[in-house]
């Protein structure tokens, strides 16, 4: 046969719309996989860097969606909606086998009904918080997408309730993470003492959290480190241009704490530290999994808060405390964070390590380690599969 005769391999396409950090880290494990299955596959849409290091093409800039609270994205809305157009006219020109949203529900749900309703497959991974408030919105889903990923157990049992198409896929973060932790050796990685606790200050990834969280972290945290002066201090900011606003708020708080940053390295500093103050959100399952007891705190905008108490239905906001249906963790939320609560909460974690947080962690972790990326990804062949 000549060469010229050779049949012709089609290149598989699939978009991607990954809204933040997060979205970024499951987004380039999701290609990894892929390419796995499909060698020559494209992958474009709207990603991070580190999607990009897989091959992706980015057609915007992934920081136009990491917009947080409802009264916020008002002033992005125009933008918002134009860069909605923008992608969904890409998207339907390029033909995908399938469009993959990852978490951004209120951006990434109306993109996927449009392009379902064009006969483009669609696939939403991270399920909304629709078991935690708004439960109608299982309806939209439904219209919207062929498929969802829930990385959590307690997701598809309220999918398989309304019988919507739900794979339970676990969390990736559980998978590269190690069931058993070397505090030691991990602190000793980084630099710090291991014969010394340390406290991680962590608030978050956003500026909105860093604005607000940081200032009580410091304060709890120098307090703390006053009644036990061997606690080391440490954080980490996920870029240099976050690294600034936190300096910036840290001169004005607590200017003369001695605090060692690192940048881009979240999981080598929970994994480091014996406990953390944390901004709600995903970063506390990665505090679970690195097996770092923690106190979680969280305050926002006063009106979204507002509005956010009436919907929200949830005894627990914390991943550790939704996972384990019980106060696993303490939660210090809007006018309950401040400096005394945060350090009366503390200072058990760090006077002694307790064997039955311990326990609770590893349970949750063996549940979430399920190979996440290829699971999502043979979900996602079923979906292309089924014409």
């Amino acid at each position: 046969m000549a060469e010229h005769d050779l049949p012709v391999t089609p290149v598989i396409k699939f978009a991607f719309i990954a809204g933040e950090h997060s979205g970024d880290i499951l987004g380039a494990d999701l290609i990894v996989a892929l390419k796995q299955r499909y060698p020559h596959a494209e992958f474009f849409g709207i990603g991070g860097p580190r999607m990009q290091a897989e091959g992706f093409q980015a057609l915007f800039d992934m920081e136009e969606l990491a917009v947080m609270g409802l009264v916020e994205v008002l002033g992005r809305l125009p933008r918002l909606l134009q860069v909605k157009r923008q992608i969904v006219s890409a998207i339907l020109q390029d033909k995908p086998a399938v469009f993959i949203g990852i978490d951004a529900p209120d951006f990434n749900l109306p993109v996927e009904l449009a392009l379902k309703q064009q006969g483009v497959k669609t696939v939403h991974y991270v399920s909304p918080s629709v078991w935690a408030w708004r439960h109608k919105r299982i309806f939209k889903i439904a219209r919207a997408t062929d498929m969802v990923l829930a990385l959590l157990p307690f997701e598809k049992a309220f999918y398989d309730k309304y019988q919507v198409p739900c794979t339970f896929v676990g969390h990736t973060l559980a998978d590269s993470m190690p069931l058993q932790v070397d505090k030691a050796a991990a602190k000793q990685a980084l630099g710090l003492d291991p014969s010394r606790p340390v406290l991680a200050i962590m608030p978050g990834s956003r500026s909105n959290e860093i604005n607000l969280l940081t200032a009580d972290f410091l304060k709890a945290a120098a307090e703390l480190q006053q009644q036990r002066p061997e606690i080391q201090l440490i954080t980490n900011m996920v870029t240099t241009a976050k690294a600034t606003l936190w300096r910036q708020v840290k001169a004005e708080h607590a200017a003369d704490l001695v605090v060692t940053e690192y940048i881009g390295q979240a999981r080598q500093v929970l994994l480091a530290a014996d406990a953390t103050f944390i901004a709600s959100g995903t970063a506390t399952l990665e505090a679970l999994l690195a097996k770092c007891a923690m106190v979680v705190g969280y305050r926002t905008n006063w009106l979204t808060f507002q509005i956010a108490k009436r919907l929200v239905k949830l005894q627990y906001v914390s991943l550790p405390n939704l996972l384990a249906g019980k106060g696993l963790v303490t939660e210090l939320l809007q006018d309950d964070l401040n400096v005394t609560a945060l350090v009366s909460a503390m200072q058990p974690l760090l006077a002694e390590p307790s064997i039955e947080l311990q326990q609770a962690y590893l349970a949750i972790h063996q549940q979430l380690k399920q190979q996440a990326s290829q699971v999502a990804a043979a979900a996602i062949s079923e979906v292309m599969a089924d014409v």
